[in-house]
């Protein structure tokens, strides 16, 4: 590695272990690379990604601004080909093109398939931009190239795992996580990739399951443990015990000593949206969780984030928060991000993210018939903006009793025949579906396999 002594090579391979793991101690480990090798190639180029990986719009800036020096003391000629490769892909997603920074890794793999940290960034960016082909076939296409007995090999088969249910291999996902779970008791992403297979399915109870079983591996020390917190949520929500759920809410994913973070706050505003959209009090919850948004005080950086924003301005009844919010980004487009075709929160914005902004505060106000009409053609897109089947599910949830409740009795049960029959284990879409039943009187319900001995569907 281009300028790096011995010493910063031991800090950065350490790094790179605890990022694979999401540990916190990936953050002075890298620090510790630049300590030892203030020049060195691989050590600033981890520094950059670690202030993107985050989806924080100032930890990004003062990426950008480090980075920036850096470039303009050590010159690209110094480096080596796939040291430039990583500048380039750096460089790229400080700039926000996202896109472009994933197509220079993936090309980076091609050359050398064992990149750890090409693939693990090029994998983050895949889920970032919620291209779940890519999830699968960047790591898929490099696996055969490590050998099995690699102390990484394990982690890679983990983020493969993700990629197989995301893109809906959800049985080779679960044997793949448990296998890779099994390498690595401590891969907090394959524990992941599985409790996601378990969700795509419906299968909760099974998840409650694992994730007790391995509660010591993933609940603490980890960058993951509130992400895994809420799926449990998740789980525990289908058992219809919403006293529990807020248990798990209060005191894992979001209480006075949370810290703040986007990737934190938007699993908060998630779950008490799925609660909301239930009907479920969730007491003083939403004003907090509100006010922790407003805290930030975020630009226009990530589209994602902004959605869940405005589910949290929406729950705590402020509306002109949202609203605000809403002609914040559409200023920000007419002035700054319709100028940058690279940008890819632009596109991410304009198509996906204000629509859905647009729809939750309809939502909010009652406005139903309107929440259908914004959210029904991105029905197939949402995809684009960003993260995974799961976390997009609240959004289409959304969709579903905005159409009950407007009484668009054909469109509810044209969106619920098609959640029934892809995951007829789901509590939530049998009571749907009987809401409808009850509502419309002569629906008739879909065909849908038998679970445990009985049909899942209610009765009509």
């Amino acid at each position: 590695m281009t300028h790096t002594d011995t010493d910063a090579a031991r800090h950065y391979e350490a790094a790179l272990d605890h990022l694979l793991h999401f540990r916190e101690e990936v953050v002075p480990e890298a620090g510790a690379v630049l300590d030892a090798s203030p020049r060195s190639a691989m050590g600033h180029v981890l520094g950059a990604y670690l202030g993107l990986l985050g989806t924080e719009e100032q930890d990004a800036a003062q990426a950008a601004t480090a980075f920036e020096a850096y470039r303009a003391d050590v010159h690209a000629a110094e480096l080596t080909p796939r040291e430039r490769m990583h500048v380039e892909a750096a460089s790229l997603w400080l700039d926000g093109d996202l896109h472009a920074a994933g197509r220079v890794l993936a090309e980076l793999v091609v050359a050398h398939p064992k990149d750890a940290l090409a693939l693990a960034v090029g994998h983050q960016i895949d889920f970032f931009t919620g291209n779940a082909v890519l999830l699968r076939d960047r790591v898929g296409g490099a696996l055969s190239a490590w050998d099995t007995d690699d102390p990484h090999y394990g982690l890679l088969q983990g983020m493969y795992a993700f990629g197989l249910e995301e893109a809906g291999h959800y049985t080779q996902a679960e044997g793949v996580g448990l296998e890779a779970v099994e390498r690595d008791p401590r891969d907090v992403w394959g524990i992941h990739a599985v409790v996601h297979a378990y969700e795509m399915q419906g299968r909760y109870e099974d998840g409650i399951r694992y994730l007790d079983a391995r509660s010591a591996d993933w609940s603490t020390g980890n960058y993951l443990n509130v992400h895994n917190w809420w799926h449990y949520a998740l789980y525990v929500m289908e058992t219809g015990d919403t006293d529990k759920v807020l248990e798990v809410y209060d005191a894992a994913v979001h209480h006075e000593g949370s810290g703040g973070a986007a990737m934190e706050l938007l699993d908060a505003a998630s779950l008490l949206w799925r609660l909301h959209l239930a009907g479920t009090d969730t007491g003083d919850r939403w004003p907090a969780l509100a006010d922790a948004w407003a805290r930030r005080g975020d630009g226009a950086y990530y589209a994602f984030n902004d959605v869940h924003a405005v589910m949290a301005h929406v729950g705590a009844g402020r509306i002109a928060d949202a609203e605000q919010l809403i002609r914040d980004r559409e200023g920000w487009l007419r002035d700054a991000g319709s100028g940058r075709p690279g940008l890819s929160n632009a596109a991410m914005t304009a198509e996906i993210g204000l629509p859905v902004c647009r729809a939750l505060v309809a939502y909010g106000q009652g406005r139903h018939a309107d929440a259908v009409d914004l959210l029904l053609p991105l029905r197939h897109r949402l995809h684009t903006f960003g993260g995974s089947h799961a976390q997009r599910d609240a959004v289409q949830k959304t969709l579903v009793e905005s159409a009950l409740h407007a009484g668009r009795h054909d469109l509810a049960r044209t969106l619920l025949s098609a959640r029934v029959n892809l995951r007829p284990r789901c509590p939530y879409d049998q009571d749907a579906w009987a809401r409808l039943a009850k509502a419309a009187k002569a629906v008739k319900a879909p065909r849908a396999t038998a679970w445990h001995g009985r049909d899942p569907r209610p009765p009509v």
